[in-house]
């Protein structure tokens, strides 16, 4: 089973790792409703002396006397708020500070101690990643540099996040790397377990968790629909609200589950997920101990050759309406236009049909289901030869049809090497043993916040 890990937890700007189709999904989705023993001593019926709220701190701080200002976590915050494409409420804005800071606090830490095993990066590295940066956003430098700016950011914020993330996979690879090992015996065991599940469905899947009560269980719920709202508005994108807001161990992924099957997810989502369609967005899901928002990326059936990935030889059909047309007469145009289609018989009738009812015809002989709108793939892949898609369209852009002139289905697939597997393996390791690093790293840091 595949999963996107990321070595550097907050990889905005470097590509991350991505995981075998092997491993099992180890991130809980939703949170334990068991109280854990903690070793600590906890009286059953505490009392809060003071002011527990965590606002009260100004997000500035000195980390091993290494001092992280304002100007930091503005610049930060305008950086991730322009790649992410994350609007933050007003009235959330104080939360969304103190999560830069921990960000940036974590990312000094892993920084320093870089440096204290001799590992620097030096500026010219910095430089061409910057670079590598601008080009995968179609800019120059130059131009990435004029957007941060204008948004509030900063080229130097993000050499800063470039270094910390360069830093640490340095650092994991010298000191973790070389300690990591898999035997023969664990890849032969993904193996097996991969071709015992050959044809199970799997989901390319993300998921918003937002933890409630019986006392907020309605509040919650509001508040979940409304962040559905605001995506299907395109006011946000999913990565975003799950990055801000969403409760899980995925947040930091964006919300990102990877690849997962029904039986891995709790019951309700699981009945969510099967009836889903590829770029869906469904919830608020009552799940134990609060809500979820999920949406479908992608699914595929394990070692099995995917539908979506047949190439298609298509026939569009596109009837125009001419300007100010009313809601009224377009439904007239569309009936006209889908009693015309019924008519086409093959490929070879289109021309004949475009011509009675004044369409235009153009071709595409290289057109990969996936590639399709997530409307109509599925129509598509239900399809014979010669048949056309029911009309689709809007008053702007006119009604059209799709003519299926042939497909070249994709071969099978086979399961991956014992090569591939046994690296995946072993960077899932690393990355275990890099959580532990930095959770020791904050443990012993002397953090003075100001």
């Amino acid at each position: 089973m595949s999963k996107n890990r990321k070595m550097a937890r907050f990889g905005l700007v470097l590509a991350a790792t991505t995981m075998i189709g092997a491993t099992a999904l180890t991130a809980q989705t939703v949170p334990d409703q068991t109280v854990p023993d903690t070793g600590l001593n906890l009286p059953d019926n505490l009392q809060i002396f003071g002011n527990a709220d965590p606002n009260i701190r100004k997000p500035t701080a000195i980390v091993n006397e290494t001092v992280i200002t304002g100007t930091d976590v503005d610049q930060r915050l305008a950086l991730i708020s322009t790649l992410r494409g994350i609007r933050v409420p007003p009235e959330q804005m104080d939360q969304f500070r103190l999560q830069v800071l921990r960000q940036l606090i974590d990312e000094t830490l892993q920084i320093q101690e870089a440096a204290n095993n001799k590992i620097s990066i030096t500026p010219q590295e910095l430089n061409q990643s910057y670079s590598r940066v601008a080009q995968n956003m179609q800019r120059s430098p130059a131009e990435l540099t004029q957007m941060l700016e204008a948004a509030g950011g900063s080229e130097q914020s993000m050499k800063r996040q470039i270094e910390g993330e360069l830093a640490w996979g340095r650092l994991l690879q010298r000191q973790v790397e070389p300690m990591v090992n898999v035997s023969e015996s664990e890849v032969q065991s993904v193996i097996q377990r991969l071709e015992a599940s050959k044809g199970t469905e799997e989901y390319e899947l993300s998921e918003i968790y937002l933890a409630a009560n019986p006392a907020n269980a309605q509040q919650i719920a509001q508040r979940a629909s409304a962040m559905i709202d605001s995506l299907r508005q395109g006011q946000n994108s999913f990565q975003g609200i799950a990055f801000t807001y969403s409760e899980a161990t995925t947040r930091a992924q964006g919300g990102s589950l990877g690849w997962v099957r029904s039986a891995m997810l709790p019951a309700p989502l699981a009945q969510a997920v099967q009836t889903m369609q590829v770029g869906q967005v469904v919830g608020p899901v009552e799940v134990p101990g609060g809500f979820s928002i999920l949406y479908l990326t992608d699914k595929r059936q394990v070692l099995t050759a995917d539908p979506r990935d047949a190439v298609l030889s298509l026939r569009q059909l596109t009837l125009n309406f001419p300007s100010g047309t009313t809601e009224s007469q377009a439904s007239q145009t569309v009936a006209r236009f889908a009693t015309a289609i019924q008519g086409i018989n093959g490929c070879g009738g289109v021309q004949a049909v475009a011509q009675s009812i004044g369409a235009n015809v153009v071709d595409n002989d290289a057109v990969r289901v996936r590639e399709l709108p997530p409307q109509l793939q599925e129509i598509l892949i239900q399809l014979q030869v010669g048949q056309a898609t029911p009309p689709f369209g809007s008053v702007e852009s006119g009604v059209r049809t799709l003519v299926l002139c042939g497909r070249d289905d994709a071969p099978g697939t086979a399961a991956p090497s014992a090569e591939r597997i046994q690296r995946g393996l072993e960077q899932e390791r690393v990355n275990l043993r890099a959580q532990r690093m930095l959770r020791d790293l904050r443990r012993d840091a002397v953090v003075e916040y100001r």
